[in-house]
């Protein structure tokens, strides 16, 4: 069954983010995801945040840009938000929005090698190995996690070019992709990852996570086409959605049936009530997709 999610847009202030949380867990919604954007709020503080004041949501982190991190603290984080909140977060990696890297002085001569190298590391630390490396980019010497996680948990990594998606089909546990991709993306993506699966020998599952530009109620079909336009994005037809719950759980059915197992509405930045597009989600739209 195509899994749900809705994400929590940093263009909200941070101390919304605990309603939203609230609500998403209420109302029986499956994924709650956060953005690490340039310069709005801290993936990981707020996963763990929102994981503390829910039960059950899983919260999702889409993504870190890895310019900004080192994979040793990368590692402890995640080891432990998985061993706090065992089965609940969701961490993706990727090269971060390269305008914003130039700006904090960590824009990568060569992202997809930093990807890499990351993913490689950071695997391994959470699996609980000792690691020593030294790339390009990342560099350990004889570093191991002193609390790993109980079981090793998959690690995401965003991606959109060929490049980027056969790496991440070789290295990541799954693709976190941009709502600029609609199906034939997926299409098109899901064969790139597995190229990438087929050079590295691997045959275990591989998750592609899709957000979805996503609108409802009376003005919708405005909001859409203006958050579109302003993102520079074609406002074509299969990259987003506005309507009502049957309209939207058909766009999430046409992901799904591309080959998405994951897909999150993405809210227009000016959502006039997150609380409520939330529940619209799990209580109205969850139970039209299958």
């Amino acid at each position: 069954m195509t899994v749900l999610g809705v994400v929590f847009r940093p263009q909200l202030p941070p101390e919304r983010l605990r309603a939203v949380a609230r609500a998403a867990d209420d109302a029986g919604l499956e994924e709650l995801w956060l953005w690490e954007d340039c310069f709005l709020e801290g993936g990981i503080s707020a996963a763990a945040a929102a994981l503390a004041w829910t039960e059950r949501v899983r919260v999702g982190v889409g993504l870190l840009p890895v310019p900004l991190r080192n994979v040793a603290v990368t590692a402890m984080e995640a080891a432990t938000l998985h061993r706090m909140f065992p089965g609940r977060a969701i961490l993706g990696v990727g090269h971060g929005v390269q305008d914003w890297m130039g700006q904090v002085g960590a824009r990568a001569e060569s992202p997809v090698t930093l990807l890499r190298e990351h993913l490689d590391a950071l695997r391994a630390l959470l699996r609980g190995e000792r690691v020593s490396t030294d790339g390009r980019y990342v560099k350990l010497d004889g570093v191991a996690l002193d609390w790993p996680p109980a079981a090793a948990p998959e690690v995401l990594a965003g991606a959109g070019g060929p490049r980027s998606l056969r790496l991440s089909g070789a290295a990541a546990d799954g693709t976190v992709l941009t709502a600029a991709t609609g199906p034939e993306g997926v299409r098109r993506a899901r064969r790139l990852i597995d190229e990438g699966r087929e050079s590295a020998g691997r045959t275990d599952h591989h998750r592609v996570v899709v957000y979805l530009h996503t609108a409802t109620g009376p003005d919708a079909a405005a909001r859409l086409r203006a958050e579109i336009e302003a993102n520079g994005e074609d406002p074509l037809p299969e990259h987003g959605v506005a309507g009502d719950a049957g309209a939207v759980a058909k766009a999430v059915q046409r992901l799904a049936e591309a080959g998405a197992d994951t897909v999150v509405l993405q809210p227009t930045a000016d959502e006039p009530d997150p609380e409520a597009f939330v529940r619209f989600a799990a209580e109205e739209v969850r139970p039209l997709v299958t």
